[in-house]
């Protein structure tokens, strides 16, 4: 703030000062009158005003008694009498056509006393200095903020600067994280501590004929410690580190990204043994000619000159890059290439034993209530990632601090994870209507997802609405999930489709309601990838449609579509298919066992939440096999709709 201050003083001082010089120039000149006149400017003096033919009747009367000229001739103040104020004298201003020889002959004529005063002229040298002064002044603004501009990145100072690399250069880095830091990781971690060893004792792979790799191209989802590993390898190396992100290299200016590549090599073999750190490197090194209007554009010649510069005809010993990417699909496949990537290390989301390493790392500083195993927020986390970890702990102390606790107990652990998940709890349900068919559709995913065999148990069922959902059914698997078969994914279906059964069972089918769009978005998703993907269909053992269905643009402008029309409707019919079933399948299930769902709707319209061994217990209470003949005839009716649609489609 002081120097915000500073700066503005230092721009207000020459505009005073030339304020201050304007106004003693203009102050100077001919509205002062000499000494041998009146001291008051003639447009202060007069009072009243008066026209020169007036004057001139005045004159003629005998009534005026003095005239003191101004402004060569332009304008005069008079001392008249007044036969109207008693004879009293005034004096008035009249604006003269000029200094004519008659009003002078007139004058000198009726005996009136005059003064002529010329204009002050002023010297020539104040006349040149104010000439002078705005240049002056300009010149010198311009030299003040050059200078002051050199300290400061990105000022005018550093015009000549924009070829130089934005790297942060550190001899050794001292990043605070090592090895022992990061957790859920092993294999990229043991990768990676090859490279330090590389840099620490060289001659130990060289006694073999090994070669230090050039490049490790860290590879893997948002979150997974990427970044983190990087910062470990800095920490351990004890080699000057180099680190910069990939949108750091390219600007608006042609030919900046290249220098800045070339600038960073330079400065990295002046240093070597180095590491060199860029973080989002698709940013850079994306495919080249996918763009639009050619490939000759500034992020490609960027690309060219980092490719040249990490396996060209000099080549770069002793300095070894490493890139971190969630996009790889996406990277050129020059850059991919062993000689500038000779590793690429994938980087997933952990298992349950890595999530219990990483919940260990990140409640260190944390202080846990005895009740608290970490092992059961593991088991409760599938699909985490390291970063989702750390805040799912940091949110749990953050309530703690909130109650007034003293430590972190597993309620704070369960809210944080809801919270986490589906997002801020929001106000209670009050409408008795609305908390009821709420429940009956939350409590229709719970017991489907409880009594068919392949869908994962029910964790937790609660009314209390979260985020943009109303209520919440969490089903949690027993083991880690990498394949799945096709019973467990139709299982997923009618699970996600057993709050919609529910609706139609209960209340009839002019009465569902809008609370099931998200699931049937997530039904039409799994089933047309059974069909498309994952040959789960009798259209055949083959796969339609890629897996990654994201979009570059350039590569996937124009898609190609292996398929024809007719096939196109069969993939259609037989998607309309699986779901169908599924949901008659569902409704019969739910129609059997509604006895059971009353029950547990009362309990959750009483208690609000229900844990799944709650949930289980009532079920195990009134669990009933499902048979069509015990169907009421309404119930009946809206099977054999069901049934027959599926046969028609």
């Amino acid at each position: 703030m002081n120097q915000r201050w500073r700066l503005l003083a230092l721009w207000l001082l020459p505009i005073g000062v030339a304020l201050f010089l304007g106004w003693q120039l203009l102050g100077s000149g001919p509205n002062k009158l000499t000494a041998s006149g009146p001291t008051v400017a003639p447009r202060n003096a007069a009072v009243a005003r008066m026209s020169y033919g007036r004057f001139l009747d005045y004159v003629e009367a005998g009534r005026v008694t003095a005239v003191d000229i101004f402004d060569g001739g332009r304008t005069a103040v008079i001392e008249a009498v007044d036969p109207d104020l008693d004879n009293r004298v005034q004096k008035l201003r009249v604006d003269l056509p000029g200094l004519a020889p008659e009003l002078i002959n007139k004058l000198k004529d009726q005996g009136i006393s005059f003064d002529i005063h010329p204009p002050r002229t002023t010297p020539p040298a104040i006349g040149l200095l104010g000439n002078l002064l705005f240049p002056l002044l300009l010149i010198g603004s311009l030299v003040l903020l050059a200078r002051r501009s050199n300290g400061m990145p990105g000022g005018p100072g550093q015009a000549m600067q924009f070829g130089k690399t934005k790297a942060r250069f550190a001899m050794e880095a001292e990043t605070g994280v090592k090895f022992d830091d990061v957790a859920g990781v092993e294999e990229a971690k043991q990768d990676l501590q090859e490279v330090v060893t590389f840099l620490k004792t060289p001659e130990r792979f060289t006694s073999v004929g090994a070669r230090i790799p050039k490049g490790v191209l860290l590879v893997g989802p948002p979150g997974t410690g990427k970044t983190l590993l990087a910062k470990a390898i800095a920490g351990e190396a004890g080699v000057p580190f180099f680190s910069l992100s990939g949108s750091e290299f390219v600007e608006m200016f042609v030919g900046v990204g290249a220098s800045r590549v070339r600038d960073l090599f330079k400065r990295a073999k002046e240093n070597t043994p180095c590491l060199i750190f860029i973080d989002e490197i698709d940013a850079v090194g994306r495919q080249r000619g996918a763009g639009i209007g050619g490939g000759n554009d500034e992020r490609e010649q960027t690309l060219n000159q980092l490719l040249t510069e990490m396996d060209g005809f000099e080549g770069n010993s002793g300095i070894i890059i490493i890139a971190a990417t969630n996009r790889a699909d996406v990277l050129d496949s020059a850059l991919m290439r062993p000689g500038r990537f000779d590793r690429q290390v994938q980087v997933d989301p952990p298992d349950i034993k890595g999530r219990l390493s990483i919940l260990e790392v990140h409640s260190r500083n944390k202080k846990l209530a005895d009740g608290v195993s970490l092992e059961a927020i593991a088991r409760r986390t599938p699909g985490f990632t390291g970063a989702d970890l750390a805040n799912l702990l940091n949110e749990a102390a953050i309530l703690t601090a909130r109650r007034r606790k003293e430590a972190i107990s597993l309620a704070e652990i369960d809210d944080a994870v809801d919270r986490v998940i589906a997002g801020m709890e929001g106000k209670p349900l009050t409408d008795g209507r609305s908390k009821r068919l709420i429940a009956y559709h939350e409590v229709g995913h719970a017991i489907v997802g409880t009594l068919i065999k392949d869908h994962d148990p029910v964790q937790k069922v609660t009314l209390i609405p979260r985020g943009q959902a109303q209520g919440l059914t969490w089903f949690s698997p027993d083991e880690e999930q990498m394949l799945v078969s096709r019973a467990q994914l139709r299982a997923r279906i009618m699970g996600a489709l057993g709050g919609r059964a529910a609706e139609d069972v209960v209340f009839g089918h002019s009465e569902v309601t809008t609370g099931a769009g998200g699931d049937i978005q997530q039904v039409a998703s799994i089933a047309r990838q059974m069909v498309t993907r994952f040959g789960m269909s009798d259209i055949g053992q083959f796969s339609l449609e890629a897996g990654n269905q994201e979009v570059f643009l350039g590569r996937d402008l124009m898609t190609r579509n292996d398929g024809s029309d007719a096939l196109a409707s069969r993939i259609d019919d037989a998607v309309r298919q699986i779901v169908q079933t599924c949901y008659v399948d569902t409704v019969k299930l739910v129609a059997a066992n509604r006895v059971c769902i009353d029950r547990l709707v009362e309990l959750l319209i009483e208690k609000e939440t229900l844990n799944g061994e709650e949930f289980r217990s009532v079920v195990a209470e009134f669990t009933q096999v499902p048979e069509k003949e015990r169907y009421s005839p309404i119930l009946n009716a809206v099977v054999s709709d069901r049934e027959t649609v599926t046969q028609t489609a």
